[in-house]
């Protein structure tokens, strides 16, 4: 006589998947597995998804219309009830699609079971996640817009300023401090390409896709995709369900958001000291010292660079999470979310509270003109005076080498030498250097396109407040 088997009970806490198993699943495996907490922020593109599958299932008369009709308003309610925070999560929702098909069944009956036929969480997952990041990019697009605003209107506030240039963090020529500030504008616009990039491919629905093989009802994707706003299907099962791709893109172009918001950090940082002076953070974006009274931090700009290590890592999390993975789904790529998600907002709250900083920053014009004098800043316009002169540049390079060694030796500037005392060095310099021997003069004689010329910086100015408008 055969043995009889202990099936898990029906009711609440049973598992859609149950059927195939003995015993319930272990109390500690449930709270290990279970990701709830985390794709929770999914239900509104999860309720989309679910609604046009049901159309897609109607339409494939696989349910009737009195059935759509039904679920429809169903899935509506209990949207109604997570948008107000009256869900009632239960201790056996594993996440959010699972959340919610037991919520829904709850609300209209038994009829709710027949939402997933033809389904996989696999291919559900899948859509909700793209869907999601449709959003987020198209947010963060318009964030970093605002941003780059921000850097606009600094830039054109102060348009008049001159400052050093650096290279090696020595100072290497004069420029606008406008056109250094716009050559962050001009990062942040190719970070807004890589976003739009990463979009484009994202945008391909995967829904119909099942588990990995596909389904056995004769459901139309392509009316799924457009009821969803998806241009194209994915047109590989086993790879659409597997695909986690566009999410390390999206890591790497967030990464590379972070990278230059780090640098302006960076900056900002040094900028604020009292070895340079240059600006002046806000007091609000600042904190104090416990211990010595007269510190001003720069904390914001200190935090978002060191937050920039963080969201490296998530992109580093993503490549290790797929590096070994063999098709198609496994549960490892529940751990995708996670760092998905803490980049986002990573990224979010730092553009925000950078944005914010920039429209309060102070700029110090005394401390930029004092840094203007000594270092030979105007060599290289000596030298370039030189070669206008006849002189061979590498020649012209020697002979203002030595002019500025005498400088230093003299502890003088450059500019403070008489006509006699260049013309020792070289015989065809004569009193027309010194109009070329001015920080403006420098400055306007780099007009060609991309220079630091004020007139060049001006139209630049005013080509991206209209493309930014």
């Amino acid at each position: 006589m055969a043995k009889r088997r202990n099936h898990p009970k029906s009711g609440s806490g049973r598992k859609a998947w149950a059927g195939r198993f003995r015993e319930q699943t272990d109390p500690f495996v449930e709270a290990f597995t279970k990701s709830v907490t985390v794709d929770s922020r999914l239900y509104g593109e999860d309720i989309a998804g679910s609604i046009a599958h049901c159309k897609t299932l109607e339409k494939a008369r696989i349910l009737t219309r009195a059935e759509t009709l039904s679920i429809v308003r169903g899935l509506e309610s209990v949207k109604r009830e997570l948008d107000r925070g009256q869900f009632v999560f239960s201790p056996q929702d594993e996440d959010i699609h699972m959340a919610i098909e037991r919520r829904l069944t709850e609300v209209i009956g038994p009829l709710g079971g027949k939402l997933h036929t033809g389904r996989s969480r696999n291919d559900q997952v899948a859509l909700d996640i793209r869907l999601y990041l449709r959003t987020q990019l198209d947010e963060l697009h318009a964030q970093i817009a605002g941003f780059q605003r921000a850097l606009v209107a600094k830039a054109g506030a102060n348009r008049t300023l001159m400052m050093p240039g650096y290279t090696h963090l020595q100072r290497a020529q004069p420029v606008l401090f406008a056109h250094h500030l716009l050559a962050y504008v001009e990062m942040f616009e190719r970070d807004k390409g890589r976003l739009r990039d990463a979009r484009g491919r994202l945008n391909v629905m995967p829904l119909g896709s099942g588990a990995l093989a596909g389904t056995n009802y004769p459901v139309n994707r392509r009316y799924t995709a457009e009821l969803l706003g998806f241009p194209a299907v994915t047109l590989n099962s086993m790879d659409a369900v597997s695909d986690r791709d566009f999410m390390i893109e999206t890591a790497s172009a967030l990464s590379m958001v972070m990278m230059h918001l780090s640098r302006l950090s960076e900056e900002l940082i040094l900028w604020a000291s009292q070895e340079f002076q240059f600006v002046d953070l806000p007091d609000a974006f600042c904190t104090g010292s416990s211990m010595m009274p007269q510190k001003k931090n720069p904390d914001v700009p200190e935090l978002v660079r060191g937050k920039t290590g963080r969201v490296y890592g998530h992109l580093f999390n993503l490549l290790t999470l797929l590096k070994g993975l063999p098709l198609s789904y496994n549960r490892d790529l529940q751990e995708d979310k996670p760092a998905l998600f803490d980049a986002l907002d990573t990224v979010t709250t730092s553009l925000q509270v950078m944005t914010a900083l920039m429209r309060r920053l102070k700029v110090n014009g005394e401390a930029l003109k004092r840094a203007l004098h000594g270092g030979g800043l105007l060599a290289t316009e000596l030298a370039d005076y030189l070669v206008m002169k006849g002189v061979p540049f590498r020649e012209a390079h020697g002979i203002t080498g030595r002019i500025v060694r005498a400088a230093l030796d003299q502890e003088r500037d450059v500019m403070e030498f008489s006509l006699e005392e260049l013309r020792v060095f070289c015989e065809r310099i004569d009193k027309s250097v010194f109009s070329r021997l001015t920080t403006a003069a420098a400055i306007d004689h780099k007009g060609q396109i991309g220079g630091t010329a004020r007139g060049r910086v001006e139209q630049r100015i005013k080509e991206l407040e209209q493309l930014l408008s």
